[in-house]
């Protein structure tokens, strides 16, 4: 397994391997990694001869007051984890390797980044499409790994590959949870004992409504109603939203007659959590 800072050094090594005619996979990371970056690992080494990881905590993507500069790193601890995962190779810049000085450039998508965490973190897609369209340029994958925990994300960068032509199969894995239904997130390591309780009605809720769903339940207030009466129950968890919207453009919904996302977003103490689930009508 390699590390590799330099964006130079990234850019020959994958071109030599390319011209091999090697398959190259990419799972973009902010570290700090967990048996969830692992399973997407997973998927990028079966899929591709050359696995390559980043992991840059990337600046752009963290507005004002939030917390980036405590945002959980242990590269030592991620390059052990990597390495028993099948990575080849680690890329792990600096924020002037990424960004030099004077630099101005942004990729904006537009509309899908507009509801659910676009509305309380309104610059935080700019910094995800920006980093994302940065590191497939660098990495030039022919496959990318992403999780479907952040699942607007993952919408704004189908939209993103789309809009801008890349040559680049996105694929979008499975939510990983704890033993007791937590979604598994770094920013997870901020919550103490009680927070680390109350967080698991978040789980509790989605399985609530996908059983109200389930059952014939297609009106959205009766749905979000039954999410929020579960976490409030808790005490100690500020709700940001909890919405339902079609999975392609992540519009509101009243109706769920089509297929939808319950996603939804919370602090617990310090930590902001995100959690989702998708709702297919039988139909």
């Amino acid at each position: 397994m390699r590390v590799i800072t330099s964006i130079t050094e990234v850019q020959v090594l994958i071109e030599k391997l390319r011209r091999e005619g090697k398959i190259i996979s990419l799972v973009p990371t902010m570290g700090y990694l967990h048996q969830g970056h692992v399973s997407l690992m997973k998927e990028g080494k079966r899929r591709g001869d050359v696995l390559v990881i980043s992991i840059f905590v990337n600046p752009t993507q963290f507005g004002t007051g939030e917390d980036y500069d405590v945002y959980p790193r242990d590269l030592e601890r991620d390059k052990k984890l990597a390495e028993r995962a099948g990575v080849d190779i680690i890329f792990s810049p600096n924020a002037l390797e990424i960004y030099p000085r004077a630099y101005q450039t942004y990729v904006q998508v537009e509309e899908v980044t507009k509801n659910l965490c676009g509305l309380s973190r309104p610059t935080h897609f700019r910094g995800v499409t920006t980093v994302v369209a940065k590191l497939f340029n660098i990495v030039k994958p022919h496959i990318a790994i992403f999780g479907e925990k952040d699942f607007q994300q993952l919408v704004t960068i189908r939209q993103m590959v789309r809009d801008l032509n890349y040559d680049i199969e996105i694929v979008g894995m499975p939510t990983h949870r704890e033993e007791d239904g937590l979604a598994m997130s770094s920013r997870n390591a901020y919550l103490n004992p009680p927070e680390r309780k109350a967080a698991r009605s978040l789980y509790r809720s989605l399985l609530r409504a996908s059983e109200l769903f389930t059952s014939g339940e297609q009106q959205v207030e009766k749905i979000i109603g039954e999410v929020k009466k579960i976490i409030a129950s808790e005490g100690i968890i500020t709700v940001d939203y909890i919405k339902i919207c079609d999975t392609e453009n992540l519009q509101d919904l009243i109706v769920v007659d089509r297929e939808a996302v319950l996603a939804l977003a919370v602090k617990v103490g310090k930590a902001r959590l995100i959690d989702n689930l998708v709702l297919k009508p039988l139909h």
